[in-house]
C-alpha cells in the first residue's frame, strides 16, 4: 500500500492506494481538479464539504449523460468500475474531510 497525496480545490488529502495505483489515481485527480472551479463557484466557496458535495454532483451528472448515451465500443461494464471507483475516491475524501 502507498500513500498518495492530492489536492482537490485547494485541499490536500491522503489517500492510501494499492501499489501501481498511484498513476491511476493522479489521473483521477487531475479530472477533479477540472471541475473543482465550477464547484467553489457553485458552493459559494463556503466550505470544503460543500464543494466536495458540488464536485459530486457534476461528476454524478457527467456520469449519468454517459449511462443514458454511451459512446459507441463503451462497455457498460467500464463505466460501471468507473463509477464505483469515482465513489470510492468521494468516499475516501469525505473520510479525510470528517478526520480534519
Amino acid at each position: 500500500m502507498a500513500d498518495v497525496d492530492i489536492n482537490i480545490a485547494g485541499r490536500s488529502y491522503s489517500i492510501a492506494a494499492r501499489d501501481g495505483d498511484e498513476p491511476h489515481l493522479r489521473h483521477l485527480e487531475s479530472i477533479l481538479q477540472k471541475h473543482a472551479e465550477t464547484a467553489q463557484r457553485a458552493s459559494g466557496g463556503l466550505n470544503a464539504e460543500r464543494t466536495l458535495v458540488y464536485l459530486s454532483l457534476i461528476l454524478a451528472d457527467l456520469v449519468d449523460d454517459v449511462q443514458r448515451n454511451p459512446p459507441q465500443g463503451v462497455s457498460p461494464v467500464l463505466l460501471e468500475r468507473i463509477a464505483d471507483r469515482l465513489e470510492a475516491v468521494a468516499a475516501a475524501l469525505e473520510e479525510d474531510a470528517a478526520e480534519a
